[in-house]
């Protein structure tokens, strides 16, 4: 029983970040590592749970979260118990504790009244109780199939796919194109947010369990469709949704501006030792940042520590309010909100409601400013914007330019042509049971449902390996995300 005056003793509260002028100075997590926190201020924080007759943070999390059972475990200091209940539902807390936008705190009930628990925080130090302790060794399955699995990407959703099926005694083998695994995990979100000991740890588990890793293996080019179905029984496709969305303003294709993951991945790079330097560096430059999204707080981020000379953030709509409005996103929807990250602390100029009219070329032929507007956006009747200009044109200084207005789908790949799988806006569609339409392949994470964030591509993996598991047995026993529309597949 949860405590009923929990949430009336004390009132939200996160660690301490380190500060500025420190933090910008390294690659480090921005959050100070505190012990005390650790051991008394995470229990406190739990305790504010008010163990909900219904849980609105359950539906909220697109794992189904056991959130006010954990919960009430850490209170009681059972933290063994709280990672084993955090773990039945998700196979990397320690990912989405760092890097989850947590819908299940927009949907908390004691932020309709109040600030919400601190689910996200404390989902992190469960995660990281439990690899101090060493609780989460390897759990290599206890008998083998005799079924091998080919899994086609190591993002989150790979990973997450590839460990549940291990488990269940298939044999799996997880190939990833570039050197090192992750995904975007790894090359698309700077250490700041998430360093990236993290992924190898938990993919050192993985081995331990069994799973094999085959790096710089571009499939569809280093081996074919025909031979990766004849050497495995299934085959997960994986892939995410890299391919980026390109503004249609004059002068997008101009030296000095780049889609923003060909900034980050190449910094990522740099960070972790496989690049000696990046071709695009902020350092000295004007950087303006087309975008007002998670990814852009990542450019701005890596910008500072690159020691850019000014930095300016682009976005089409209007400010957002730092309230929810509960005409516009009534609880326990995701609400409209001002979202200041960490990076927006560390400096740069946030402008809202200006759009790009044209990239401005210099006698170079290099970006050298960007031509914006104010405008207004508004909705017609069947929900397209409309953008309308209300003041004259505008130049800014620009040296460098990123564009991080979201992702189109699933980038154009040769396993797809040999596969003869079409695009449906991007995405590959899939039947109920995540089939392709081909016998034994399967989609899952961004590239079935596009760009969206960790936590639904981590429900979308153990989804699809459950539906894998049923195509091989005819029934599973592996547990299915409540929200991943998989209720069927027993």
């Amino acid at each position: 029983m949860a405590d009923p005056h929990g949430f009336m003793k004390a009132s939200r509260s996160l660690p301490k970040r380190r500060p500025v002028d420190v933090r910008i100075m390294d690659w480090r997590e921005v959050y100070e590592a505190s012990p005390e926190y650790s051991a008394t201020g995470v229990r406190e924080q739990a305790a504010r749970c008010m163990d909900c007759g219904i849980p609105f943070c359950h539906g909220g999390c697109p794992l189904g979260n056991l959130i006010p059972e954990w919960n009430d475990l850490v209170r009681r200091d059972d933290w063994k118990v709280a990672s084993d209940r955090l773990h039945a539902t998700n196979n990397f807390p320690e990912f989405t504790g760092r890097i989850c936008p947590a819908p299940c705190e927009a949907a908390c009930v004691l932020s309709i009244s109040d600030r919400p628990v601190t689910i996200e925080q404390i989902e992190k130090e469960i995660a990281e109780r439990a690899w101090s302790e060493g609780w989460l060794e390897p759990q290599p399955p206890q008998s083998l199939r005799g079924k091998s699995v080919a899994i086609i990407g190591s993002g989150p959703a790979g990973l997450a796919a590839a460990q549940q099926l291990t488990r269940a005694g298939y044999a799996v083998t997880v190939y990833e194109k570039a050197t090192r695994l992750g995904g975007l995990l790894r090359f698309g979100i700077p250490e700041f947010k998430m360093e990236k000991w993290t992924i190898d740890r938990r993919t050192d588990q993985m081995s331990g369990e069994g799973t094999q890793f085959v790096t710089s293996c571009n499939v569809g080019v280093d081996m074919t469709a025909d031979q990766l179905r004849s050497q495995h029984d299934a085959v997960l496709i994986a892939v995410g949704a890299e391919q980026s969305r390109v503004p249609d303003a004059v002068g997008s294709s101009a030296p000095g501006v780049h889609l923003a993951m060909d900034y980050l991945v190449p910094a990522n790079k740099v960070v972790g030792g496989e690049l000696d330097q990046s071709s695009i560096d902020a350092q000295g430059k004007h950087v303006v940042i087309v975008g007002g999204g998670d990814t852009a707080a990542d450019c701005l981020g890596t910008a500072h520590r690159q020691r850019a000379a000014s930095v300016v953030q682009l976005d089409i709509y209007p400010q957002p309010p730092d309230e929810r409005d509960d005409d516009r996103s009534p609880w326990p929807s995701w609400p409209w909100v001002l979202r200041t990250y960490p990076a927006h602390e560390e400096g740069g100029d946030r402008q809202f409601e200006v759009t790009v009219e044209e990239f401005v070329i210099g006698d170079d032929g290099r970006v050298r400013a960007v031509r914006l507007r104010r405008v207004s956006v508004e909705k017609d009747a069947s929900g397209d914007r409309i953008v309308n200009p209300v003041d004259e044109p505008f130049e800014i200084p620009c040296d460098l330019a990123l564009l991080a207005i979201g992702f189109e789908g699933v980038a154009p790949s040769p396993i797809l042509d040999q596969l003869g799988i079409s695009l449906n806006r991007g995405r590959i569609d899939a039947a109920s049971d995540w089939s392709v339409g081909l016998p034994g392949v399967f989609v899952a994470g961004d590239a079935k449902r596009g760009a969206s964030l960790v936590v639904w591509a981590i429900a979308e993996g153990r989804a699809a390996a459950a539906a894998i598991d049923v195509y091989f047995s005819g029934a599973t026993q592996l547990p299915v995300p409540v929200r991943s529309g998989s209720s069927d597949l027993r």
